[in-house]
Protein backbone atom coordinates (compact mmCIF):
# COMPACT_ATOMS: atom_id res chain seq x y z
CA UNK A 1 0.00 0.00 0.00
CA UNK A 2 1.44 3.51 -0.60
CA UNK A 3 2.09 5.61 2.05
CA UNK A 4 3.57 9.55 2.68
CA UNK A 5 6.77 10.29 4.13
CA UNK A 6 7.00 13.94 5.32
CA UNK A 7 4.35 14.50 2.72
CA UNK A 8 6.90 12.37 -0.57
CA UNK A 9 4.79 9.70 -2.07
CA UNK A 10 6.27 5.96 -1.39
CA UNK A 11 4.17 4.13 -4.62
CA UNK A 12 3.29 0.25 -4.32
CA UNK A 13 5.70 -0.62 -6.87
CA UNK A 14 8.41 0.69 -4.93
CA UNK A 15 7.23 -1.01 -1.58
CA UNK A 16 7.27 -4.23 -4.04
CA UNK A 17 10.62 -3.92 -5.74
CA UNK A 18 12.44 -3.78 -1.99
CA UNK A 19 10.27 -6.57 -0.66
CA UNK A 20 11.54 -8.40 -3.67
CA UNK A 21 15.10 -7.52 -3.14
CA UNK A 22 15.20 -8.02 0.49
CA UNK A 23 12.92 -11.18 0.43
CA UNK A 24 16.12 -13.86 -0.62
CA UNK A 25 18.13 -12.44 2.37
CA UNK A 26 14.97 -13.18 4.54
CA UNK A 27 14.63 -16.68 3.34
CA UNK A 28 18.45 -17.67 4.01
CA UNK A 29 18.46 -16.03 7.37
CA UNK A 30 14.71 -17.23 8.68
CA UNK A 31 15.02 -21.21 7.29
CA UNK A 32 11.86 -22.91 8.51
CA UNK A 33 9.79 -20.07 9.10
CA UNK A 34 6.08 -19.58 8.70
CA UNK A 35 5.58 -18.38 5.26
CA UNK A 36 3.02 -15.78 6.27
CA UNK A 37 5.23 -14.38 9.21
CA UNK A 38 8.25 -14.70 7.11
CA UNK A 39 6.08 -12.01 4.55
CA UNK A 40 4.58 -9.93 7.77
CA UNK A 41 8.43 -9.19 8.17
CA UNK A 42 9.40 -8.78 4.63
CA UNK A 43 7.02 -6.16 4.70
CA UNK A 44 8.00 -4.14 7.94
CA UNK A 45 11.19 -4.88 6.58
CA UNK A 46 10.90 -3.50 3.38
CA UNK A 47 8.56 -0.16 4.45
CA UNK A 48 11.59 0.23 7.65
CA UNK A 49 14.34 0.73 4.90
CA UNK A 50 12.32 2.94 2.33
CA UNK A 51 11.82 5.30 5.45
CA UNK A 52 15.14 5.09 6.50
CA UNK A 53 16.79 6.54 2.79
CA UNK A 54 13.68 8.61 2.59
CA UNK A 55 14.14 10.61 5.48
CA UNK A 56 18.07 10.42 4.89
CA UNK A 57 17.92 11.92 1.51
CA UNK A 58 15.29 14.18 2.94
CA UNK A 59 17.92 15.88 5.90
CA UNK A 60 20.49 15.91 3.03
CA UNK A 61 18.59 18.23 0.97
CA UNK A 62 18.21 20.25 3.83
CA UNK A 63 22.07 21.71 3.39
CA UNK A 64 22.92 24.54 0.84
CA UNK A 65 25.91 23.97 -0.21
CA UNK A 66 26.03 23.37 -3.66
CA UNK A 67 28.04 19.83 -4.71
CA UNK A 68 31.16 20.49 -6.80
CA UNK A 69 30.47 19.44 -10.24
CA UNK A 70 34.05 18.23 -10.66
CA UNK A 71 33.29 15.67 -8.10
CA UNK A 72 30.21 14.94 -9.97
CA UNK A 73 31.39 14.25 -13.36
CA UNK A 74 34.47 11.87 -12.06
CA UNK A 75 31.54 9.94 -10.29
CA UNK A 76 29.76 10.01 -13.31
CA UNK A 77 32.70 8.98 -15.64
CA UNK A 78 33.45 6.01 -12.84
CA UNK A 79 29.97 5.09 -13.13
CA UNK A 80 29.92 5.03 -17.11
CA UNK A 81 33.02 2.68 -16.84
CA UNK A 82 31.08 -0.07 -14.63
CA UNK A 83 28.44 -2.75 -14.73
CA UNK A 84 24.75 -2.00 -13.28
CA UNK A 85 26.02 -4.48 -10.50
CA UNK A 86 28.73 -2.77 -9.62
CA UNK A 87 27.90 0.80 -9.84
CA UNK A 88 24.37 0.04 -7.81
CA UNK A 89 22.87 1.93 -10.63
CA UNK A 90 19.73 0.57 -12.80
CA UNK A 91 21.12 0.37 -16.43
CA UNK A 92 19.91 2.05 -19.43
CA UNK A 93 19.40 5.37 -17.65
CA UNK A 94 20.56 8.99 -19.04
CA UNK A 95 23.12 11.28 -18.29
CA UNK A 96 20.91 13.66 -16.30
CA UNK A 97 19.19 11.17 -13.97
CA UNK A 98 22.30 9.58 -13.28
CA UNK A 99 23.88 13.13 -12.17
CA UNK A 100 20.96 14.02 -10.13
CA UNK A 101 21.33 9.93 -8.26
CA UNK A 102 25.03 10.78 -8.17
CA UNK A 103 24.69 14.48 -6.74
CA UNK A 104 22.18 12.82 -4.25
CA UNK A 105 24.55 9.89 -2.73
CA UNK A 106 27.34 12.86 -2.25
CA UNK A 107 24.78 15.05 -0.25
CA UNK A 108 23.96 11.76 1.78
CA UNK A 109 27.61 10.88 2.34
CA UNK A 110 28.39 14.45 3.10
CA UNK A 111 25.42 14.39 5.59
CA UNK A 112 26.80 11.44 7.33
CA UNK A 113 30.53 12.58 7.48
CA UNK A 114 29.03 15.44 9.27
CA UNK A 115 27.38 13.79 11.69
CA UNK A 116 30.31 11.46 12.42
CA UNK A 117 33.53 13.87 12.45
CA UNK A 118 32.16 15.07 16.13
CA UNK A 119 32.98 11.94 17.31
CA UNK A 120 36.43 12.12 19.30
CA UNK A 121 38.84 9.37 19.15
CA UNK A 122 38.75 6.60 22.02
CA UNK A 123 40.84 7.64 25.32
CA UNK A 124 44.17 5.58 26.20
CA UNK A 125 42.26 4.20 29.05
CA UNK A 126 39.19 3.09 26.38
CA UNK A 127 41.84 1.25 24.43
CA UNK A 128 43.70 -0.91 27.46
CA UNK A 129 40.56 -2.00 28.84
CA UNK A 130 39.46 -3.61 25.42
CA UNK A 131 42.69 -5.17 25.11
CA UNK A 132 42.26 -6.44 28.70
CA UNK A 133 38.88 -7.55 27.90
CA UNK A 134 39.45 -9.39 24.45
CA UNK A 135 43.00 -10.46 24.61
CA UNK A 136 41.78 -13.70 22.62
CA UNK A 137 41.72 -11.65 20.12
CA UNK A 138 45.10 -10.85 20.06
CA UNK A 139 46.76 -14.07 19.71
CA UNK A 140 49.17 -14.98 16.96
CA UNK A 141 49.59 -17.91 15.26
CA UNK A 142 53.72 -19.48 14.52
CA UNK A 143 54.49 -17.51 11.68
CA UNK A 144 57.74 -18.02 8.91
CA UNK A 145 59.55 -15.72 6.24
CA UNK A 146 60.43 -17.38 3.46
CA UNK A 147 61.68 -17.30 -0.11
CA UNK A 148 61.43 -20.12 -2.47
CA UNK A 149 62.46 -20.35 -6.76
CA UNK A 150 59.69 -22.06 -8.64
CA UNK A 151 59.44 -23.21 -12.15
CA UNK A 152 55.70 -23.51 -12.85
CA UNK A 153 54.56 -26.28 -14.64
CA UNK A 154 51.49 -24.67 -16.84
CA UNK A 155 50.08 -24.19 -20.54
CA UNK A 156 53.54 -23.12 -21.84
CA UNK A 157 55.85 -25.31 -19.85
CA UNK A 158 55.62 -29.32 -18.88
CA UNK A 159 56.24 -31.37 -16.37
CA UNK A 160 59.34 -32.58 -17.52
CA UNK A 161 61.06 -28.49 -18.93
CA UNK A 162 59.64 -27.67 -15.26
CA UNK A 163 61.81 -30.52 -13.64
CA UNK A 164 64.72 -29.85 -15.43
CA UNK A 165 64.84 -26.02 -14.93
CA UNK A 166 64.52 -26.61 -11.50
CA UNK A 167 66.86 -29.33 -11.05
CA UNK A 168 69.56 -27.27 -12.68
CA UNK A 169 68.79 -24.38 -9.93
CA UNK A 170 69.40 -27.23 -7.09
CA UNK A 171 72.99 -27.83 -8.89
CA UNK A 172 73.61 -24.14 -8.96
CA UNK A 173 72.44 -23.88 -5.45
CA UNK A 174 74.91 -26.46 -4.61
CA UNK A 175 77.66 -24.92 -6.10
CA UNK A 176 77.47 -21.91 -4.37
CA UNK A 177 75.04 -19.50 -5.94
CA UNK A 178 73.33 -17.19 -3.74
CA UNK A 179 69.72 -17.78 -3.27
CA UNK A 180 68.76 -14.50 -3.57
CA UNK A 181 70.39 -14.20 -7.14
CA UNK A 182 69.57 -17.09 -8.52
CA UNK A 183 65.46 -16.78 -7.70
CA UNK A 184 65.84 -13.29 -9.77
CA UNK A 185 67.13 -14.75 -12.53
CA UNK A 186 65.57 -17.75 -12.90
CA UNK A 187 62.46 -18.16 -10.83
CA UNK A 188 59.00 -17.91 -12.57
CA UNK A 189 58.27 -15.47 -9.66
CA UNK A 190 61.28 -13.07 -9.93
CA UNK A 191 61.60 -10.10 -7.81
CA UNK A 192 62.60 -9.57 -3.81
CA UNK A 193 64.62 -12.17 -4.13
CA UNK A 194 61.76 -14.93 -4.22
CA UNK A 195 60.88 -13.54 -0.55
CA UNK A 196 57.63 -14.35 0.21
CA UNK A 197 57.58 -12.25 3.74
CA UNK A 198 56.27 -13.71 6.84
CA UNK A 199 53.01 -15.97 6.79
CA UNK A 200 50.94 -18.73 8.46
CA UNK A 201 49.50 -22.12 8.32
CA UNK A 202 46.68 -21.79 5.64
CA UNK A 203 47.87 -18.98 3.44
CA UNK A 204 50.05 -20.81 1.40
CA UNK A 205 48.98 -24.17 -0.22
CA UNK A 206 49.16 -27.36 1.58
CA UNK A 207 52.35 -28.87 0.04
CA UNK A 208 54.27 -25.77 0.34
CA UNK A 209 53.80 -25.09 4.15
CA UNK A 210 54.16 -28.67 5.11
CA UNK A 211 57.59 -28.12 3.39
CA UNK A 212 59.05 -25.18 4.60
CA UNK A 213 57.35 -25.49 8.40
CA UNK A 214 59.62 -27.93 9.88
CA UNK A 215 62.57 -26.68 8.62
CA UNK A 216 65.59 -24.41 10.36
CA UNK A 217 66.37 -20.94 9.97
CA UNK A 218 68.72 -20.79 7.57
CA UNK A 219 67.67 -23.78 5.88
CA UNK A 220 66.61 -24.71 2.31
CA UNK A 221 64.72 -27.66 1.23
CA UNK A 222 65.22 -29.98 -1.39
CA UNK A 223 62.76 -29.80 -4.97
CA UNK A 224 59.43 -30.07 -4.07
CA UNK A 225 55.58 -30.30 -6.18
CA UNK A 226 53.31 -28.12 -5.28
CA UNK A 227 49.96 -27.39 -7.45
CA UNK A 228 51.68 -24.67 -9.17
CA UNK A 229 54.87 -26.49 -10.05
CA UNK A 230 58.11 -27.34 -8.57
CA UNK A 231 59.91 -25.01 -5.41
CA UNK A 232 62.99 -24.81 -3.87
CA UNK A 233 62.50 -23.18 -0.75
CA UNK A 234 64.60 -21.56 2.15
CA UNK A 235 63.16 -20.19 5.66
CA UNK A 236 65.02 -16.87 6.88
CA UNK A 237 63.14 -16.25 10.25
CA UNK A 238 60.72 -17.36 12.45
CA UNK A 239 58.08 -16.21 14.99
CA UNK A 240 56.67 -18.59 17.68
CA UNK A 241 52.68 -18.59 18.58
CA UNK A 242 52.29 -15.54 20.88
CA UNK A 243 50.52 -12.75 22.00
CA UNK A 244 50.21 -9.03 20.70
CA UNK A 245 51.42 -6.71 23.20
CA UNK A 246 49.18 -3.46 24.00
CA UNK A 247 51.87 -1.34 22.01
CA UNK A 248 51.59 -3.28 19.39
CA UNK A 249 48.09 -3.75 18.98
CA UNK A 250 46.98 -0.07 20.49
CA UNK A 251 46.59 1.40 16.85
CA UNK A 252 44.37 -1.25 15.72
CA UNK A 253 42.50 -1.11 18.73
CA UNK A 254 41.85 2.38 18.22
CA UNK A 255 40.73 2.27 14.81
CA UNK A 256 38.25 -0.16 15.54
CA UNK A 257 37.01 1.60 18.26
CA UNK A 258 36.66 4.70 16.35
CA UNK A 259 34.66 3.33 13.72
CA UNK A 260 32.41 2.08 16.22
CA UNK A 261 31.38 5.52 17.37
CA UNK A 262 30.92 6.47 14.20
CA UNK A 263 28.57 3.74 13.11
CA UNK A 264 27.19 4.72 16.83
CA UNK A 265 26.89 8.41 15.73
CA UNK A 266 24.91 7.30 12.96
CA UNK A 267 22.91 4.78 14.20
CA UNK A 268 21.39 7.46 16.48
CA UNK A 269 21.12 9.99 13.96
CA UNK A 270 18.84 7.73 11.65
CA UNK A 271 16.72 6.99 14.96
CA UNK A 272 16.36 10.46 15.62
CA UNK A 273 15.12 11.42 11.98
CA UNK A 274 13.14 8.50 11.91
CA UNK A 275 11.48 8.83 15.04
CA UNK A 276 10.27 12.16 14.06
CA UNK A 277 9.06 11.42 10.38
CA UNK A 278 5.58 12.03 9.49
CA UNK A 279 4.14 8.66 7.73
CA UNK A 280 0.88 8.57 6.76
CA UNK A 281 -0.62 5.90 4.82
CA UNK A 282 -2.23 6.26 1.59
CA UNK A 283 -1.68 8.08 -1.77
Amino acid sequence: MAFRVNGELVKDETVREEERIIRPRMLEEMPGEDPVELEARVRQWARENIIERLVLRQEALRDPEPIPEDIVEERLREVRTQSPGESGCVAPVNDDELRRELEMRFRVERLLAKVSEKVTPPKSKEISEYYKKNREQFQTPEMIHAAHIVKNVDESTGEEAARAAIEEAERELDAGAVFEELADRISDCPGRGGDLGFFHRGQMVEEFEDVVFPLDVGKRSGIFRSPFGFHIARVIARKPEGMRGLDEAKDQISRMLLEQKRQRAVEQFLDRLMSSAKVEEGA
